[in-house]
């Protein structure tokens, strides 16, 4: 079993999406089977097989996260330091090509959001920024071609 590295606010995410889903989703799908079971036949019951196919998609998500939880490599990056980019640095960056900024934090898969500016470890991305220093540049193939970065900030912290 391969270990997930993750932020503490990764895990806690996870930890309160297994909660939600076991103590919040759990009963009320529960609920609305019985409810459409009521309803008499359930061969054509579009209630029960809605009901069903959400049980079976909450089930599933609780699974992965029970085991993501399990194999979860916790790490603090409050307490992480150096001039070197490594996971859970925030990564200041500017496109070479349209000189505009963009900050990543580079994180666990689990917790990957562009939009929110937080880059899984195994991102190309990441893959291109990890070992990198203020002042690098790196080159990183992109859906849209490749760009150029360079490095301007690194820092470590929540």
């Amino acid at each position: 079993m391969d270990k997930v590295p993750i932020t503490i606010r990764g895990f806690a995410a996870l930890e309160e999406e297994l909660k939600h889903r076991q103590q919040v989703e759990r009963p009320r799908i529960i609920q609305a089977i019985a409810e459409a079971r009521a309803l008499g036949d359930l061969s054509e019951n579009a209630e029960y097989h809605a009901a069903k196919e959400a049980q079976s998609h909450n089930e599933g998500r609780v699974l992965e996260l029970e085991s993501l939880i399990a194999r979860a490599e916790v790490i603090d990056v409050t307490k992480l330091s150096g001039s070197k980019i490594k996971f859970g640095a925030t990564v200041k960056l500017v496109d070479e090509d349209t000189e505009e900024e963009k900050t990543y934090q580079i994180v666990g898969e689990p917790e990957a959001d562009v939009r929110s500016g937080r880059v899984s470890i195994t991102s190309p991305i990441a893959r291109a920024l990890i070992g990198k220093g203020v002042g690098d540049t790196v080159e990183v193939s992109t859906p849209g071609g490749g760009k150029s970065y360079e490095v301007v900030g690194v820092r470590f912290g929540a």
